[in-house]
Formats: C-alpha cells, structure tokens, sequence
C-alpha cells in the first residue's frame, strides 16, 4: 500500500472514530482496539497494550493520544497529525455549532433522548475490549493479582496516575519479566443530559494569546478523566481569571461530554463563549498541542525502552493495572444500569448482538443504543 494510500486509509477511520466515538476515552481505546488491531492489524496486540499502557503516564487525552500514535505507527509523522486533526475535529465541529447556539438563544437544544441508550452501548465495547486486552495482559498470577488489586483501588476512589504508577513500580521490582504486556484506560465521562441555561458571561476583554497560554498549560498538565479537566478549569477560569461563571462552565463540560470525541472539546465551547471563533480556535489548538509533542516525542523511544529488562516489567505491570482500571468502569457502569431496567435491556440486546456476530463493528451498536434509548423513553 503506498504512502498516500495509507493516509488516506488513516483520515477515514480515525474520522469516523471521531464521528462515532461516544463514552470517554475507555470506550474510545476500545474501539481503536477493535478498528487497528482486530479488523486492520496495523499493530499487534501486544504493541497497542503498550501504548495504552505509556499512554496513562503522560498528560492529556489518553484515547486522543492513542489516535496519534496509532496514525503515527501507519503512516509516521504525516499520519500522527492526520489521526490527531481526524478524530478531533467532529467533536470540536459539533461543539463549535453547539456554543453558537447557546450564545445566540441562552440555552442548548434538547437531545438526551437520543444519548440516553448510548452508554448502555458503551458498556459492551468496554466489556469486549477488556476480555481481549486482558487475555493479552494476564500472563501470570502475579500479573492477574497486580489487575485484580486495581480494580479494588479504583472502586475505592483512588486517583488513576497513582494506581498506575504504584503498582506499575511494584510490578518492575517484585515480577520476572512475563511474556505479554497489556493495557487500556481508565474512567469513561458518563453522559451528561441535564444542561441548564446560559449564564450572563463576565465582560472582561482576553486577548485570544492570552487565551491560548491558558489552555496550553492545561493540556500540557492534565492527568486523568473529565472530572479532572472540571477542577482545572474552575480554578483557573472561574476562580483566578473570572473569565467564566460556575453556570457556564458546568455547561460547557456537559457538552464536552455528551458530543462524540474527547472530552476536551469543551475547551472549544469555553473558548467561543470568551472570544468569539477565534477564542475557540486558540483554546482548541492550545489544550490539543501538546499531546502531538509527547507522543512524537515519546512513540519513536518505546521500543528501546521495551529491550530493558526492569521498563519491561515496569510495562507489563502498568498494562495489566490499565486493563483492570477499565474493568473496574465496567463495573462502575453496570451497577449503575441496575437502577433502570431500559438500559439493562439495551446493553443486554447489545451483549447478544455482539455474542451472535463476533466481528460486529462498534458503531452499530453505538447506533443501536441510541436508537434503542430514543423509543424507550418514549415508553
């Protein structure tokens, strides 16, 4: 396949992905892991645990820096910024459309309905990327009881990067180096669906430099999910700059959230509410700018990491916490369906659509559970 080809091939899928990409950056992985390494085998299973694993480690968007590594591994540096522009640009599109809205009339249009079932959906994607992650990563018992302890801490609250990089440490000291490496992420941004209307903005003029200065920094020490993301940006916009109120800004983490792509496509929508388009383009460029430079900075070195024999533990461990930190959204995502028997009924359909066609591609049931979601509520 030739070079343009291989581009070409990469815009499409990760445009897609970006289109289709509901359910935060475990689902996300989930689906990139079915797409590169199931369906097109750009990359054995064993270097996407890899990346997943170092992906946690760095800051920024774990699924959006996992697009660029993938399209950097396709097609190098050209297809690491078509990958990364790819899959961020429909969420940022939507979320530019979207803060218009809100500008122009106060509020945002209604479309729960359509998103109620989605993560139902969700549940299944995570579920099968877990299982065959997992077979990949679980390689002894010692591996399996480093997975099994990450599962508990992240039920029990604790902060991802210090699961990770706790039993990562343990792993690389107390292991014989495994066979196998494995990985994905951490907690998907549930849907939000409540969104209140627009608050009264303060009227303070921000140089759109100044604009992008704050949202680089952001992007460059962001560690861990969207919730995350929400004390960041209340300390530094609400609190020291007063750029924004609390209202404002609860509303624009809402539409991070519910638009397909990563979740820091609010920046996007804070940015249009502070300057207009060209705020959001620099708060946009800002947050996603430095997830280009560590994974080019980072992808080319990995596999002279992985020849030493204590990184190489240090990764096995890290993967293997990473898979269980996923299993343990699952978790978190099920016992919450428990309470509705609508979701348990769309992720059920789901699961047995997914059994029955094993080669299923995820966005039909991302489809199915937003159509599936729209006409039970109606019930």
């Amino acid at each position: 396949m030739s070079k343009a080809q291989k581009l070409y091939e990469t815009a499409t899928v990760f445009a897609r992905l970006g289109i289709l990409a509901f359910g935060g950056p475990a689902a996300h992985i989930a689906m990139m892991q079915e797409e590169v390494v199931q369906r097109r085998q750009w990359m054995s299973e064993q270097q996407f645990l890899d990346l997943v694993g170092v992906t946690n480690l760095i800051p920024g968007p774990n699924s959006t820096e996992m697009a660029i590594h993938c399209g950097y591994i396709r097609a190098g540096t050209p297809g690491l910024l078509l990958a990364g522009i790819c899959f961020i640009f429909p969420a940022v599109f939507l979320t530019g459309l979207l803060a218009w809205f809100y500008a122009q009339y106060g509020a945002l249009p209604n479309v729960e309905p359509f998103f109620f079932g989605i993560k139902a959906a969700v549940l299944v994607i995570i579920c099968n990327a877990v299982i065959t992650l997992g077979r990949k990563a679980v390689s002894s018992r010692k591996l399996a009881g480093l997975g099994l302890i990450a599962i508990i801490l992240s039920l029990l609250g604790l902060p991802a990067v210090a699961v990770i990089l706790g039993l990562g440490l343990i792993g690389a000291v107390n292991l014989s180096r495994p066979k196998a490496t494995g990985t994905t992420l951490m907690q998907v941004a549930p849907v939000v669906l409540g969104v209140g209307g627009a608050a009264t903005l303060p009227t303070i003029a921000v140089s759109t430099t100044h604009l992008f200065l704050v949202f680089l920094k952001i992007g460059a020490v962001l560690f861990g999910s969207g919730y995350v993301l929400v004390a960041f940006l209340n300390d530094e916009l609400v609190h020291k700059l007063g750029w924004l109120t609390s209202q404002v800004l609860m509303d624009s983490i809402a539409i991070g959230q519910f638009t397909p792509g990563p979740v820091l496509s609010t920046a996007t929508f804070i940015g249009y509410q502070i300057a207009g388009i060209e705020g959001a383009a620099a708060a946009t460029l800002g947050i996603f700018l430095p997830s280009f430079f560590f994974v080019l900075l980072l992808n080319p070195v990995l596999p002279y990491l992985r020849r030493s024999p204590a990184v190489s533990r240090f990764l096995d461990a890290v993967n293997v916490v990473s898979v269980g930190l996923m299993a343990a959204v699952v978790i978190e995502l099920g016992y919450g369906f428990a309470k509705d028997w609508r979701l348990l009924v769309i992720a059920a359909v789901a699961f047995a659509m997914n059994y029955r066609w094993k080669k299923l591609n995820a966005a039909l049931l991302v489809l199915w559970g937003s159509l599936a979601g729209y006409l039970l509520r109606l019930v």
